[in-house]
């Protein structure tokens, strides 16, 4: 987790191959970091993710959630077309905000 400007920027990174421990350890390690940040400006920036599956995106989901309860906004970047239409399959793309890069998630901020 970086911050950039006032904003709380988490840069996701998730191999295709993920096995339970590895993704329990994730979101442990996730939560820890996000307790340890205050701020109500959240990007979380996905260029590095090619690929998402149930898990990821009940991921997202929560994250928004936690950022959403402490009163937070939060934007999506650099999504991957296959992530894309996976998010727009679900319809989860009517629950974030997504933008291109970083630099128009600072903006909508």
């Amino acid at each position: 987790m970086v911050n950039q400007g006032d904003a709380n920027i988490i840069e996701l990174s998730l191999p295709i191959q993920l096995d339970h421990h590895e993704f329990d350890k994730l979101i442990e390690d996730l939560e820890e970091a996000m307790a340890k940040t205050s701020g109500d400006k959240w990007i979380i920036d996905l260029s590095q993710v090619e690929y998402t599956g149930s898990a990821a995106l009940g991921l997202l989901v929560n994250i928004r959630q936690k950022i959403k309860e402490r009163g937070g906004n939060l934007v999506l970047c650099g999504v991957a077309p296959r992530v894309s239409e996976v998010l727009h399959a679900c319809s989860l793309d009517r629950l974030f905000k997504i933008v291109s890069n970083r630099a128009a998630a600072l903006r909508v901020l």
